[in-house]
């Protein structure tokens, strides 16, 4: 007799996109994403207002997420949602939520690490190609996060290194508002760094101990530079932003390259992966396939729609975590900073 199939109703609410996503087993049925533009005048992510649009946009977007998944909800065998880390007010709204459906339709609860799910969306069924191998070396790199995680199961993953301060994609953001460029700035600089002379520009790198990052020094190190350089020519940024823009992600992605080709030499692992929303900078996806060739690495990068927050990186985890009956209760309580 068939094994029964296993449908997992995901909800994503970490920071300001709004996701639901219906996976049945390892394959994704929806992944609906409501994005808010409401913060991009703010120049970054504003909580409160990050917290009223979840209001108002997580009862559509689950309807949705059923509907194109052709699902109905008796076919729900359990709901997974995002415990955390992230912004508090945006996390409460996705597990009250989740917690109401679940004790509306009597169905198993199950939380998710945000961080964890990330490096576990290279599981889902996917055409483009095949699963990383156990053991594995994960650069997990977003706006909050920047960390490289050794995975040898599942759920067995230690951060062998991290940033001690900025992220890798709060230091794009940050410098891309320095460049005068919009919110979010990461995609904005990396488009225009396509354009640019990388070799044009240098900027001091971090001399950090071990495996950890760090990227204050750099935008403060590019803050001092362009002072210098306006007080000459007050036209300094417009007439160089793509020069610019190229200096700083090569800048970014030596720093990112360095450690984790240390890491994979240190715990001698050749199969590297690629996660979180940084992952999708076209600067930091050819280094890593350049390596490849040079070190004889295996890499492996999701599809994009699973590198930035979406549920269907949380609907995995789920997925995994209802295989071993691993669910937790109402009790549960969100938390904006969770370790691995």
């Amino acid at each position: 007799m068939d094994r029964k199939e296993i449908h997992i109703l995901a909800i994503e609410s970490s920071c300001d996109d709004t996701s639901a996503a219906v996976l049945r087993d390892r394959a994704v049925l929806s992944n609906i994403i409501a994005t808010q533009d409401v913060h991009q005048k703010f120049g970054g992510v504003i909580p409160e207002l990050a917290s009223r649009s979840h209001q108002k946009n997580i009862v559509p977007v689950v309807k949705v997420a059923l509907e194109e998944a052709g699902i109905s909800t008796k076919e729900i065998n359990a709901i997974a949602y995002t415990r955390g880390p992230g912004l508090a007010g945006s996390l409460i709204v996705g597990s009250s939520f989740a917690k109401s459906l679940s004790l509306a339709l009597d169905l198993p609860l199950i939380e998710v690490n945000h961080m964890r799910a990330h490096i576990l969306a290279h599981f889902i069924e996917s055409v483009h190609g095949t699963a990383p191998s156990f053991p594995f070396l994960c650069l997990t790199v977003s706006g909050g996060h920047t960390q490289i995680v050794l995975v040898s199961d599942y759920f067995d993953m230690k951060v062998i290194g991290k940033t001690v301060d900025d992220a890798a994609g709060e230091a794009f953001d940050k410098i891309a508002k320095l460049f005068g460029l919009e919110y979010p700035g990461g995609p904005l600089l990396d488009k225009m760094a396509q354009r640019g002379d990388p070799d044009k520009f240098s900027f001091a790198k971090p001399k950090m101990s071990d495996l950890d990052y760090s990227f204050s020094g750099l935008k403060t190190s590019v803050l001092y530079f362009l002072r210098e350089a306006i007080e000459r020519d007050k036209g300094f940024v417009e007439n160089n932003l793509n020069d610019l823009c190229a200096s700083v992600q090569k800048t970014i992605v030596e720093i990112l390259m360095e450690k984790l080709e240390l890491a994979a030499k240190t715990h001698k692992i050749s199969h590297i992966a690629l996660a979180g929303g940084v992952s999708a900078n076209s600067a930091l996806r050819k280094e890593l396939f350049e390596q490849e060739k040079r070190l004889g690495w295996k890499t492996y990068i999701p599809p994009m729609e699973y590198c930035t927050d979406n549920a269907a990186m949380i609907g995995i985890t789920g997925y995994f975590k209802y295989r071993e009956n691993n669910f937790t209760n109402l009790s549960s309580v969100p938390t904006a900073r969770m370790s691995l």
